[in-house]
């Protein structure tokens, strides 16, 4: 789908033909991004047998991210509508995203179709603002190939990071949050400062906190993109065998 024909407000990426998906992702992006925006992220997912899709900027149109949100939990593995598509089903959000996917379960809005989250970058409206759109871009991460894929792509919207984040937001991602959650945050994040949402995540009953070393705002397609997908999966397949871990360190030199 696309906004004017040029900004895909839904993508996917799907398992290897031949292997039965593993679980559900739902990528919601943050402000001024648009669901393409990953595509590297939903493609090294996907290719450890997770079905992955992305929905719009909810900050744009909350409704038409809820309805795609919906849609995506409302189908069957064999892609008609009926029941849930395979579990786990986990939300993965990006800044306001994450608030959003947060503020989604902690209301209840969903049910009981959601089975984890994975917030990367989580804002709390507390960081600073950029002043121009290379600071922006500098800001959101330090990877030289996804600044250089933000620069060219005319659907990123320009000075996003200094829109206000929506205090209803913040509030209602403030109550119970049922299930597992993931945090992946960079611990040069200037946009939402880590000392700010560690307390947040502090009061999550089952969470797991990793902090990102010199990672900026943009965890998930950060120059470490590659250990916030392999947290991820690791993530995942735990949520898959319901345990709370799979392997253990026994010896280093």
């Amino acid at each position: 789908m696309t906004v004017a024909g040029t900004v895909p407000v839904a993508s996917s990426w799907s398992e290897p033909e031949g292997i039965a998906p593993r679980g559900t992702l739902i990528v919601v992006p943050g402000r001024g991004e648009h669901a393409g925006v990953y595509q590297r992220f939903g493609t090294r997912i996907a290719a450890d047998g997770y079905r992955v899709r992305a929905v719009s900027d909810p900050t744009v149109d909350t409704a038409r991210a809820l309805a795609e949100l919906r849609e995506v939990l409302d189908e069957e593995p064999s892609g008609q509508a009926g029941t849930a598509g395979p579990a786990p089903r986990v939300l993965v959000g990006s800044d306001t995203g994450a608030l959003f996917a947060a503020g989604l379960v902690a209301s209840g809005e969903l049910g009981d179709r959601v089975d984890g989250l994975v917030l990367a970058g989580l804002t709390l409206g507390s960081g600073s603002v950029p002043a121009d759109w290379e600071s922006e871009l500098t800001a959101r991460t330090g990877c030289p190939t996804h600044q250089g894929r933000l620069a060219a792509d005319a659907a990123v919207r320009r000075g996003a990071l200094a829109d206000p984040v929506d205090p209803a937001w913040v509030a209602r991602a403030q109550g119970l949050i049922p299930v597992p959650v993931l945090g992946l945050h960079g611990d040069d994040d200037e946009i939402s400062p880590l000392a700010d949402v560690r307390i947040w995540f502090g009061t999550l009953p089952r969470v797991e906190l990793h902090s990102i070393i010199g990672g900026r705002h943009d965890a998930l397609n950060d120059q470490t993109h590659r250990t916030a997908a392999a947290l991820t999966v690791l993530f995942l397949e735990r949520l898959r065998l319901g345990v709370p871990a799979i392997a253990q360190l026994v010896a280093t030199r």
